[in-house]
């Protein structure tokens, strides 16, 4: 890892000028600060009190806008897993200020220097945070979970509820968390296996500030904890999402499986690396094998990422049944209401559903509109988070121009291979042929502009 120091401002300059590029708000009008000021002070009258028990947080250590707190506990041979997540909606009316900024958001934005939020920091921050400052409105979702890993929502209700312990991925240990933590997410990974799902991870190539100054461009393997913690999202997202189905209605999350001409060509970038990819297995049952710290492994993983078609949101028609192939199920988003606009009206369906009340109107409305609204937000994201990390990169590489570097081939096309280095976790194009995934070449720096955030690498000499 190298930490860029940035005594020219040139990420700063860079950063702000990549915000005006794809319009990231800086701040909220006037009148939706003000609104969400009020909101905040809204009392919650339609929720049961369950601050008794003792819900925990796990995210990110600097995370202040938490969205799910949870307990477990033993019912007979199952687990229930009691997922409070941040009641947003209570102080969000349709329609209202707040409503229409966060139409015109879709998710909150986050780059290496702040965020720009869904909703204001009032709420998002404050009111409606799991935060451990003091009780919170919440809707419970009780998911069940048999020893196979099967899940069944069993139900749902709006409470207060009480963060007991705000733990962190970075410092966590196994005594802080509730004793079946890692047995749900056990079961929840079996059950995968069993469906034939391919829920792997690579490694996130990301700019992070550093302690006392400066960032730093690296690849970032996920944590134990956030892979055990994302199993409890994905448990209630899957039952919540089950249920929608059973209803006739809801928002799903869908994402195709590489075709079969990919899955030929991921077969030959598997042979060129090296990995023993059994003829009889299929990628899914492939991919469980892999393991994100080893170089030929993650390129392998990031090249079925780009083979993969894209996520995106449809609503309930009648007689499809809405597929999500990494997750081998039928998948909900639900679990981020103060990061997505879209799980603000899946709660509010599921919750009416668990409670045998009729849908709202609104929230069914809005399963039509969202998927256009939530697309948006979705390739921003993507284009910021991309352009982030091309700026590190050209910061990191500014000066080296004319410096030779080796580079593993991850990917080809029809005129140029996709590298990575192998000294900096830089990823980069390069015009040529006549390699295959997993040589190793030498490449050549020939600009890198941070203005633009780009780099350019030609040739060295072939492939070895």
């Amino acid at each position: 890892m190298k930490t860029l120091i940035d005594s020219t401002n040139a990420l700063i300059d860079g950063l702000a000028a990549i915000r005006r590029q794809y319009g990231v708000p800086e701040h909220f009008p006037p009148d939706v600060l003000a609104a969400a000021e009020t909101a905040a002070r809204r009392v919650p009258t339609k929720h049961v009190d369950r601050t008794a028990l003792r819900f925990v947080t796990l995210d990110p250590a600097t995370s202040t806008d938490l969205d799910q707190a949870f307990i477990i506990e033993r019912s007979g041979a199952d687990l229930l897993l009691h997922y409070a997540i941040a009641d947003i909606a209570w102080f969000v009316d349709d329609g209202d200020a707040i409503d229409q900024e966060a139409w015109r958001r879709g998710t909150t934005l986050y780059l290496p220097d702040g965020k720009a939020g869904l909703y204001p920091p009032a709420l998002a921050e404050g009111a409606a945070s799991l935060l451990p400052t003091g009780p919170r409105p919440a809707v419970i979702f009780t998911t069940r979970i048999d020893p196979d890993g099967n899940v069944r929502l069993d139900g749902a209700e709006r409470a207060i509820v009480r963060n007991t312990a705000k733990l962190a991925y970075e410092t966590v240990g196994e005594t802080d968390l509730p004793p079946d933590f890692a047995e749900l997410a056990r079961r929840i990974e079996a059950a995968e296996n069993r469906r034939g799902a391919a829920r792997v991870d690579p490694p996130e190539q990301e700019v992070a500030p550093v302690e006392g100054g400066g960032f730093q461009l690296l690849f970032r393997p996920r944590l134990l904890a956030e892979n055990q913690n994302a199993a409890l999202s994905l448990a209630s997202n899957v039952a919540i999402a089950n249920a929608l189905l059973a209803a006739r209605t809801g928002l799903f999350r869908v994402m195709p499986q590489p075709d079969q001409k990919a899955v030929m060509r991921l077969r030959q970038s598997a042979r060129a690396l090296g990995l023993d990819w059994r003829d009889e297995a299929t990628l899914a049952e492939f991919e469980k094998t892999l393991d994100p710290a080893d170089s030929s492994h993650a390129a392998f993983m990031l090249a079925v990422r780009r083979a993969s078609g894209g996520a995106s949101y449809v609503p309930y028609r009648e007689g499809m049944v809405p597929w999500h192939a990494p997750m081998a199920a039928t998948y909900a988003h639900a679990t981020a209401p103060l990061r997505r606009l879209a799980d603000r009206y899946v709660i509010s369906a599921a919750l009416a559903i668990a409670s045998g009340q009729a849908v709202p109107a609104t929230a069914t409305a809005a399963f039509e509109t969202l998927p256009a609204v939530m697309g948006r937000a979705d390739a921003r994201d993507g284009q910021i988070e991309r352009a982030v990390v091309s700026l590190a990169e050209a910061l990191m590489l500014r000066g080296h121009e004319g410096q030779s570097f080796e580079a593993v081939v991850t990917d080809t096309d029809d005129h140029a291979l996709r590298i990575q280095l192998c000294d900096l976790p830089v990823i980069a194009r390069v015009r040529g042929q006549g390699s295959k995934p997993g040589d190793r070449i030498r490449v050549r720096l020939t600009a890198a502009d941070p203005l633009q955030h780009t780099i350019s690498f030609e040739l060295m000499g072939g492939a070895s």
